[in-house]
């Protein structure tokens, strides 16, 4: 009997080995592959290229799943943006970010002292700007779909999971008791998403009525669904508490817009991505362009190895210069010029390279903007998608911060964003993430705030190869980026390459951040000596992303979340 019961123990333990190995594997899919945030919301793209769509049809099937799945982040009360490289070649990218309402003015913020207003960017109805996903998602679908999945096949899935509810993981029940005071402050997310004295589980059905027939409203009328009618009025109706700062105008010219992708390379690899108002591509691309400039002057003087001392500090001097020059010249391109052709020049790579210290760290405030016309810049949720035929889509989302505003649209079911704190309430003034900014984004109506998210295809042979993303507010942009390095220059797997762990810095604050085990105590050491200031926190980005090669696909979901990549 002793004998039965150690190799029925030794058997568990074996099973859980594997079980566990396979974990950090990546996930294999021939036809197919989706990784996200949310299982269902997985599941619901895949049955949607199951059914015969396409990458596109899935995309728009995850993003409305994710509003009912993932309240705290992939909501149809914010907005985002979208890459896709097309099987036939051609690419484009889509920005459906929210707008400032027209009632919105530049010093709207600001006390009569001209000082910031504490939380009203943030926590109140005035932190909103018009939503975008409704919009973006069916204009991607109706515009790239299949032809073969009908509105009514895209919105229910979500519309089940939302009416008949879906089992809380243990990480989900954990969010909403962890923001509970939060999540209190409004009568209407109150009544949603608190229990009272209980606290929610793992395994708790959760319902979600109102939010259901908001959907079934967006499937049976489309866009006039949500920027008109029943769902129009409930968000004028909650606005009129507030003397009506979103009306009905500001929904009915709300529009998501075709933007051409910034593009550039890195060591024979061509980057596809975002542009303005997302300032994460012509970032990633100006700091990769400035780092392949130091291999080939510096070669193998230099010991770039993952997480090095050389390769964090060089990584750091980066980025300090790349987030100083987006403050100055970054915003939306409908309103300012921004100077792309000088984020993506090589020639003003190599300029910026010219006053760091390989040897010693450069003190930020000593750091300026480059200027464009001499001779010649935290709660949110990334998907990735391709489908049998090569179709591929990047897309970041996001309500800004964790649950917006915290604020529910009384009998809609969805919390409003709080993107307006993206803009630069007064220059100078950091946001929630620490972000400077200055004229370029200064608050206008009609306006869409600058945005770090960086939706990111990266092509080989013309071909995509990657497809990467992330949230995390100012650390999305150097997260892409570190993904991109761990494939091409540490030559990780998909899995490995945005799991392992990872740094972060820009321009101020004036530190290095590092998660927890990420760096040896030697390296730290050496990096103080150099004149860094180092600082430990929790986690930085929670990337998922694809690889494709010659066998097929391999999904990459993020070990830091409750995130699942699932092919077929």
């Amino acid at each position: 009997m002793l004998i039965k019961k150690s190799l029925k123990n030794l058997m568990l333990v074996f099973l859980v080995i594997i079980y566990s190995c396979e974990r950090d594997q990546p996930v294999f899919g021939e036809n197919g592959m989706v990784v996200s945030t949310s299982s269902q919301a997985s599941q619901v793209g895949i049955d949607i290229m199951k059914a015969g769509g396409n990458a596109i049809d899935a995309t728009a099937a995850v993003g409305f799943a994710l509003a009912v799945t993932s309240s705290s982040n992939g909501n149809i009360g914010g907005g985002g943006f979208m890459t896709v490289k097309l099987e036939n070649g051609n690419s484009f990218t889509l920005d459906y970010r929210e707008m400032a309402p027209k009632a919105a003015s530049r010093n709207m913020y600001l006390d009569r002292d001209g000082n910031v207003i504490k939380g009203k960017s943030r926590y109140t109805h005035f932190a909103a700007g018009v939503p975008g996903s409704v919009d973006g998602l069916l204009k991607a679908w109706r515009d790239y779909g299949s032809g073969n999945i009908s509105r009514e096949q895209l919105l229910d899935p979500a519309i089940n999971l939302a009416e008949n509810g879906f089992k809380l993981s243990k990480y989900e029940a954990e969010r909403f008791n962890k923001n509970k005071d939060r999540l209190s402050k409004h009568p209407e997310t109150k009544k949603i998403f608190t229990r009272d004295d209980r606290k929610w589980k793992e395994g708790d059905l959760f319902v979600q009525k109102d939010l259901a027939n908001t959907l079934k409203r967006i499937s049976k009328n489309g866009r006039d669904g949500f920027y008109k009618g029943e769902t129009a009025d409930l968000i004028v109706k909650e606005m009129e508490s507030v003397g009506g700062w979103i009306n009905y105008n500001d929904l009915d010219n709300y529009v998501s817009k075709y933007r051409d992708p910034v593009k550039g390379s890195f060591m024979g690899y061509d980057i596809l991505s975002m542009g303005p108002p997302s300032s994460g591509g012509l970032l990633v691309i100006h700091m990769l362009n400035m780092l392949e400039k130091v291999v080939e002057q510096k070669g193998s003087e230099f010991d770039l190895s993952y997480n090095s001392v050389d390769y964090i500090h060089t990584l750091t001097e980066l980025e300090r210069r790349a987030y100083a020059d987006r403050t100055e010249h970054m915003g939306d391109s409908d309103f300012w010029n921004v100077p792309q052709s000088m984020f993506l020049s090589r020639d003003y790579a190599k300029n910026r390279l010219q006053d760091i210290d390989f040897n010693k760290a450069t003190s930020s405030k000593s750091v300026d903007h480059g200027n464009p016309y001499a001779s010649q810049s935290e709660e949110t949720t990334h998907y990735s998608i391709v489908d049998k035929k090569g179709n591929a889509v990047s897309v970041t989302t996001t309500i800004n911060a964790g649950y917006g505003n915290g604020i529910t649209v009384t009998g809609a079911g969805f919390i409003l964003n709080n993107e307006m704190d993206d803009f630069s309430s007064k220059p100078g003034e950091p946001n929630m993430f620490g972000l400077l900014g200055n004229e370029a984004n200064a608050i206008e109506p009609m306006k869409r705030p600058l945005s770090s998210m960086t939706p990111t295809i990266v092509l080989k042979d013309d071909a995509p190869f990657l497809i990467l993303g992330s949230p995390g507010g100012s650390t999305i942009i150097t997260t892409v980026m570190q993904n991109i390095l761990n494939v091409i220059l540490h030559d990780m797997n998909i899995k490995d390459a945005v799991s392992s762990p990872r740094v972060h810095s820009q321009w101020l604050p004036d530190m290095i951040f590092h998660e927890k085990n990420g760096l040896k105590n030697s390296t730290v050491y050496k990096l103080k000596k150099m004149g860094h200031d180092i600082r430990m926190r929790s986690s930085i980005g929670e990337a998922n992303g694809i690889m494709i090669n010659e066998k097929g696909f391999w999904g990459g979901a993020d070990s830091r979340g409750e995130n699942t990549a699932i092919g077929y």
